[in-house]
């Protein structure tokens, strides 16, 4: 693993060496962040690592808190948790339950919509993969992702939350420790009836022909202030669950989060990312409706007076499936959620940054 280095919230070009000292000045961060999202939409070469940096392990947006004010919640939102607890029956696993783990596959692929005069609708050719993963109550996980011989491996021990790719090495996330979002699509219930207690009820909407409630989530102003730096700021972060009125189950999320950037001296750009996943295929395993497949895409929009090309639209997606869950696995203990040396020990003068989804 390299060492790590002052981070923005890019994959860095493969064609540029990763820099391991510490000490880097925030204007070459700057910079790099610049040359790294121009490259974003026009090097192709580095479409799997953007693949892979965005839509292989993104954190959701809130951290799960175990009791929320009851005087804070909504009546309606209660009656919808409780309406999906009693769906997926994850209700009698409740304090029973000490791990979970999961195999799957996903296929991603990249569609470029470009700004201005260029040619839009470019897709490029599906990249397979698949992953494994571990969690275990409370924000302990760990998830390894291989897709085309390109392994990405993040976790969180309860404290930090990190993330190790072939071409950045090791960094840890900014910010209060939160979940994995790839867990939240369904595949741990409790988890998602946990980190949806507190959430505010919006109504009612038909996703994909499906008459569904809606509850929202949004990232405080203290963490979202924690997330920034003096060149990124993170202006909001929401999630939307999409609960179906028929069954009770989780059948869409839908997140959204804007990031302002700006150096001394320039114009800022806005970043804008979107992420939908379609939920679907609960299945029974030992009593409890998991979500064996579904469907995700990302939206990056790119505005700003700077930009000659005026607005710049990228969209990815990803496909998969869930080939095996079961919970309470032995052997798994606390030792398998340690976080590498490096975001232990590391550059502690600097608090490196990984935001979700586009680092």
């Amino acid at each position: 693993m390299s060492r790590l280095a002052p981070l923005s919230e890019e994959p860095i070009n493969e064609d540029e060496e990763y820099n391991t000292n510490c000490s880097k000045k925030k204007v070459h961060s700057w910079r790099n962040w610049l040359k790294t999202h121009f490259h974003l939409v026009f090097n192709k070469r580095s479409d799997l690592k953007v693949l892979l940096s965005v839509l292989g392990c993104p954190l959701f947006p809130v951290s799960i808190h175990s009791k929320s004010p009851v005087n804070e919640v909504s009546s309606s939102a209660q009656y919808i948790i409780q309406h999906f607890t009693a769906a997926t029956g994850c209700r009698k696993l409740q304090g029973k339950v000490k791990n979970i783990f999961a195999t799957g596959k996903v296929t991603m692929a990249m569609v470029d919509e470009l700004g201005g005069s260029a040619m839009a609708g470019v897709t490029t050719a599906a990249q397979k993969g698949c992953f494994v993963m571990w969690q275990m109550a409370p924000n302990k996980w760990l998830i390894e992702l291989v897709v085309e011989g390109h392994k990405v491996v993040a976790g969180s021990d309860g404290n930090v939350a990190w993330r190790h790719t072939p071409w950045l090495g090791s960094h840890a996330a900014k910010g209060g420790v939160r979940p994995l979002r790839r867990a939240l699509q369904g595949l741990d219930p409790m988890a998602i009836s946990a980190v949806f207690s507190p959430s505010q009820y919006m109504g009612e909407k038909c996703i994909s022909g499906v008459d569904c409630f809606v509850l929202k989530l949004s990232a405080d102003q203290a963490d979202l202030a924690d997330r920034s730096d003096s060149t990124a700021e993170m202006i909001k972060h929401v999630i939307f669950g999409y609960f179906s009125q028929k069954n009770g189950l989780l059948v869409y999320l839908e997140d959204s989060y804007l990031t302002r950037i700006q150096s001394p001296g320039t114009y800022p750009t806005y970043w804008e990312t979107t992420m939908a996943t379609k939920i679907e295929d609960y299945r029974a395993v030992e009593g409890v409706m998991i979500a064996h497949g579904g469907q995700s895409s990302v939206m990056i929009t790119r505005f700003g007076d700077n930009l000659k090309e005026g607005l710049s639209i990228t969209r990815m997606e990803e496909t998969w499936t869930i080939d095996d869950l079961a919970f309470d696995v032995p052997g798994l203990s606390m030792d398998c959620f340690i976080p590498p040396k490096e975001v232990q020990k590391d550059c502690p003068e600097e608090n490196l940054d990984w935001r979700s989804p586009l680092q």
